[in-house]
Formats: structure tokens, C-alpha cells, sequence
């Protein structure tokens, strides 16, 4: 078991049903997640068809949102920035222009500049994408599609064909880099740029 606690701080505290449950089914859930949650969220948010926006938060022309979405005080979105599949923004999460966010938890401070895609991902506290990396969530060129992922030195099928990455507190993700599909990423963990991060190669 992932105890998504010892790579995201309050992790337990902001999503309590999903303690116990390893990162990838918190994902292939999201959307039911969601609606939950939006069902105890305050009037300082604007809830209108699962889409609650904290009033305060700043969402730019273009941008398109589709539900379930939660996003939170303080929170930025850029021009044509796409959110979608349920999607989750903690305070003061900055997506920016032409960013895509798919299936995927943002928590706190953490931010995407530029022309990423995040996908089926949990992404943690003061994290930072810079101009163009991503996380890829399928194994496109693959026969075997399924998502293996290596934790404590051994490998394990997600069961699962659409997963991004686990990214922890802390982590930067250099320009143009990729993380492949079932990518865990420790706090603090940087990634140069235009690196390709490929923790398991199983399925080939």
C-alpha cells in the first residue's frame, strides 16, 4: 500500500474517504469524489452544474471547465486552460495559459506555467511544472497497456491503463520533461529538463 500521506502533507485531512487507497483508484474516482464534495462546500463558492469556483479565485477568457470541478480560494487559471474529467484545485493553484488538467488533484501553491497536461495525476503541495512537461497517462505505443509502478524496490500492475504520476511536495519538473505512466515521484524530488522520468518498463 501507498500511504499517499508520506508523499503529500494533509492529504488525509483534505480527502479522509480515501485514506487506505492506493493513488490510482483515487483517480479512476475522481469524478465521484467530486460531487461529493461539492455537496459540503460553503456559499463562498459559486456552484453552478458540479462547477464550484471560490469567488475569489481568477479564471481567465477562454479558459473551458467542465464537470466535476473544485476550484479553491485564491487559485488562478489561465487563457484556454482546460480543465476536465473531474478536477481538483487546492488554494492557490496556478494553471496557467494552454494548460490541460485532466482527472487530477492539484494541492496547495502548486503550479503549472505553461502549456502542460496532467493527467489522472495527484500533485502535491509547492509543486512546480515548468514550460511544457507533463504527465503522460497512457501507454500509447504499447500492446500491454497496463501501468506497473516500482515502490520499495518492487514492481506492481495498477490494474489500471490510465495513470499519470504521484507527485510529491516540494517536487520541480524541468522544461519539456516527461513523466511516464505510473511515475512516483518522492518530496522534494527535481527532474531536470527535457528528461524522460521511465520507472518501469514492464509491458513491453
Amino acid at each position: 500500500m501507498i500511504a499517499l500521506d508520506d508523499f503529500i502533507q494533509g492529504f488525509s485531512n483534505t480527502f479522509p474517504s480515501q485514506v487506505g487507497i492506493e493513488p490510482w483508484e483515487v483517480v479512476q474516482s475522481i469524478s465521484k469524489i467530486l460531487n461529493q464534495k461539492i455537496l459540503e462546500l460553503g456559499s463562498e463558492y459559486k456552484i453552478k452544474d458540479d462547477i464550484a469556483i471560490y469567488r475569489s479565485a481568477v479564471i481567465e477568457p477562454g479558459a473551458v471547465i467542465k464537470s466535476p470541478v473544485i476550484i479553491s480560494e485564491q487559485c488562478f487559471v489561465g487563457a484556454n486552460a482546460y480543465l476536465r474529467g473531474g478536477v481538483y484545485l487546492a488554494f492557490g493553484v496556478s494553471i496557467g495559459p494552454s494548460c490541460e488538467v485532466k482527472s487530477s488533484i492539484v494541492f496547495p501553491y502548486s503550479s503549472m506555467g505553461h502549456f502542460n497536461f496532467i493527467g489522472d495525476s495527484i500533485i502535491g503541495n509547492h509543486v512546480n511544472f515548468e514550460a511544457g512537461s507533463l504527465t503522460a497517462n497512457h501507454y500509447n505505443e504499447r500492446k500491454d497497456k497496463s501501468i506497473w509502478v516500482t515502490f520499495n524496490s518492487g514492481s506492481r500492475d495498477t490494474g489500471v491503463e490510465k495513470f499519470g504520476a504521484l507527485v510529491g511536495d516540494g517536487s520541480k519538473i524541468g522544461a519539456n520533461s516527461v513523466l511516464s505512466p505510473g511515475t512516483l515521484l518522492k518530496p522534494k524530488t527535481i527532474v531536470e529538463r527535457l528528461r524522460l522520468v521511465e520507472q518501469n518498463k514492464r509491458g513491453n
